[in-house]
């Protein structure tokens, strides 16, 4: 295997790891508007996930940066082709980050209520546009013959595309609420229990057929694979959660992300952004990849640094493992 083969394969295992992660507390941002019912139980949400989402983010940024060393053409024509799609998301990253740190600043119910609105919408409008960008880069986007792309905004709004968008959006959404149900106590958890099984079956149903389609279209028996093992997880998350296992249906429905991501890459290879308007002129994983010296360094660099970030992101995680419930907040003091 070439080592543009094995950084297509690292960058791929990033973004999966990035959407396993990102993607529960995207979830939970879009439930403190569908779950909460009062400002307690948006506060118990939110701080589910306060330890760890700008952990989460991390990914995202190693994914995008090892997309720029290690496929440069890639980074360029993807980030300039998407743009503004793009750029939405980075601005509501930016957002969620600021409403996270001053929502509680102030006591006012206006001042709090304005920086919950922010963190859903930039919470749901992300977990959107992500499925539409990769949908589109695994259909095809209008790349010239100079490796550029020609198209604009509304070639990217497409059926495919918007179908993958709600898939992303419903499958974060299922996964926060399995992690709301592992992460709480009390009523909430029992309510996000119920709600888990009606987005879970909207999920299942929107996931089939994107994942058919895709298949039918680009798919081969590696692929076929991989579509099998995101939709049977995907069942055994439903019947986790409906019988209380809240672990079993996390790590199930993290399973069908993975599968899922997974899925994209594979049929996506060995083209990184394929062109809908001549086949000669996709970027590949070599017309599109860095020298091997800069390869070869950046294995190297990764191989140090990714188990170190690893550990640390894991103490994290089992340093704020315990459930919290509405007794656990304290009434604010300004």
């Amino acid at each position: 295997m070439e080592l543009h083969d094995v950084w297509f394969v690292l960058i791929a295992v990033l973004w999966i790891g990035y959407f396993f992660l990102e993607g529960f507390d995207f979830g939970v941002g879009v439930l403190t508007k569908l779950l909460a019912r009062n400002r307690p139980e948006k506060r118990v949400l939110i701080n589910t996930i306060g330890p760890v989402w700008d952990g989460n983010e991390v990914w995202l940024l190693s994914a995008a940066g090892a997309t720029f060393a290690a496929f440069p053409e890639w980074y360029a024509t993807l980030f300039s082709g998407f743009y503004l799609p793009l750029l939405l998301i980075l601005v509501c990253l930016i957002v969620r980050g600021v409403a996270f740190e001053y929502r509680a600043k102030r006591p006012e119910e206006s001042w709090q209520r304005n920086w919950e609105t922010a963190i859903f919408w930039t919470s749901l409008l992300p977990a959107f546009l992500w499925g539409v960008a990769f949908a589109n880069i695994v259909r095809g986007v209008k790349i010239g013959s100079d490796l550029e792309y020609v198209g604009n905004v509304a070639d990217l709004l497409n059926p495919y595309a918007l179908l993958g968008g709600l898939v992303t959006l419903s499958l974060f959404t299922f996964h926060g609420t399995v992690f709301v149900g592992l992460k709480t106590v009390g009523d909430i958890r029992e309510r996000a229990r119920k709600l888990a099984l009606r987005v879970g079956l909207v999920t299942a149903v929107l996931a089939f057929v994107f994942l058919l389609w895709t298949q039918a279209d680009k798919g081969d028996n590696t692929s076929l694979v991989a579509l099998i093992v995101a939709v049977v997880s995907l069942a055994a998350a439903l019947g986790a959660a409906q019988v209380g296992r809240e672990g079993w249906a996390f790590a199930l429905s993290g399973l069908t992300i993975v599968a899922t991501v997974a899925m994209l890459f594979l049929v996506l290879f060995p083209n990184v952004m394929p062109s809908s308007l001549n086949a000669d002129w996709s970027l590949t994983v070599t017309n599109a990849s860095s020298s091997p010296y800069t390869l070869k360094i950046m294995t190297w660099c990764a191989g140090i640094a990714t188990p170190i970030v690893l550990l640390y992101q894991g103490w994290t995680y089992w340093v704020f493992r315990k459930r919290i419930g509405t007794h656990h907040i304290a009434d604010a003091v300004h």
